[in-house]
């Protein structure tokens, strides 16, 4: 089988794509929607050499890793996948088989989550290899009916450890940098699970169905990719009321605090400001507390939701409330 693309032709290339997948080419995404259910969309673009570096971001791992993007989006409305659209740069550099690799990450992603239809579209690039994505999703009519108005002292439970994203890029980064210097592979074993966080996000693609059947109805979701603290100001903004972090609850991989000391990272910074995580943020009547608990161990309860005078704040384990501002502020106090 030929492998250059100007050998096979776009259209080509395309059916023998769907051929290694367990879709069929569609002309245009569309469905009926049940009555009274919410049509969810989201929308992703991850470019090379920003988003992702291809000398050590495994092909396959970044098609995986790029769907999860648009589903934790959806997941984060109470949204189950349906439809996803994607176009992929293709540069210079990428032979087809590299192409065969993106989308079997693609497809493993989109049969995981219950996507019903894929669309696939392929065009050059000048500037590396880029992959954007659009996805929609439904709410089902009894989700939005139950989901009541957020109060103060509402909990907020995160899906799993913050920061390790961010600190398994910079492990890889610094890979990177030393194999250029000295040739030599570098060991990353002691850090596998902070790199695979990176490389390889997982999200339950049973969450939506396991809220609904517990009966707990967050009143908000956010998709925490750019760090807790932007979820936590857009949180502020949407619901009217101020959020409470307490550091000693976030949740960090076994190994996060001696990386981030051999780094000179602080894991709490990490976390507020890394990015990349890849979690689900919750906010969780308080009367349904025990329950979340029970039903949702892999949540950790990390703050509560406030009066608005509060602002968006992470508190230390002495008692000390620093304000969440935007990432870069040349504020002492700034996390």
């Amino acid at each position: 089988m030929a492998d250059q693309f100007s050998d096979i032709g776009r259209i080509e290339a395309i059916d023998q794509l769907y051929r290694l997948s367990a879709y069929n080419p569609v002309s245009g995404l569309s469905y009926s929607c049940d009555k009274g259910g919410t049509v969810r969309t989201a929308a992703r673009l991850y470019l090379e050499g920003i988003d992702f570096n291809l000398m050590y971001f495994p092909l396959k791992h970044l098609g995986y890793k790029c769907v999860m993007g648009v589903v934790g989006e959806l997941y984060a409305d109470l949204a189950r996948p349906r439809l996803l659209n994607v176009v992929l740069g293709i540069s210079s550099k990428l032979d087809f088989s590299h192409v065969k690799e993106l989308w079997a990450g693609v497809t493993v992603a989109a049969k995981e989550h219950g996507f019903v239809a894929v669309n696939l579209d392929l065009q050059p690039s000048n500037n590396g290899l880029f992959v954007s994505l659009a996805a929609t999703g439904e709410t089902s009519l009894l989700t939005g009916k139950r989901r009541m108005a957020a109060k103060s002292k509402d909990l907020l439970c995160i899906s799993g450890s913050l920061g390790a994203a961010y600190l398994g890029m910079q492990v890889l980064e610094k890979g990177r940098q030393d194999f250029e210097k000295t040739g030599k592979q570098p060991d990353m074993t002691r850090y596998r699970m902070l790199v695979g966080d990176y490389l390889r996000p997982e999200l339950d693609a049973a969450v939506v169905s396991k809220l609904e059947d517990a009966e707990i109805y967050p009143s908000y979701g956010y998709f925490v990719t750019r760090g807790l603290s932007d979820a936590l100001k857009r949180l502020v903004r949407d619901s009217g009321l101020g959020a409470k972090v307490y550091a000693d609850r976030i949740p960090f991989e076994g190994n996060t605090f001696q990386l981030g000391k051999e780094l000179d990272i602080d894991p709490v910074s990490a976390a507020m400001n890394g990015g990349d995580d890849m979690r689900l943020l919750f906010t969780v009547p308080i009367l349904q507390a025990e329950k979340f608990r029970r039903d949702f161990q892999t949540f950790d309860i990390i703050g509560h939701l406030a009066q608005p005078e509060a602002g968006a704040v992470l508190v230390t384990s002495e008692g000390v409330e620093f304000p969440v501002r935007a990432q870069g502020w040349p504020d002492q106090e700034t996390i």
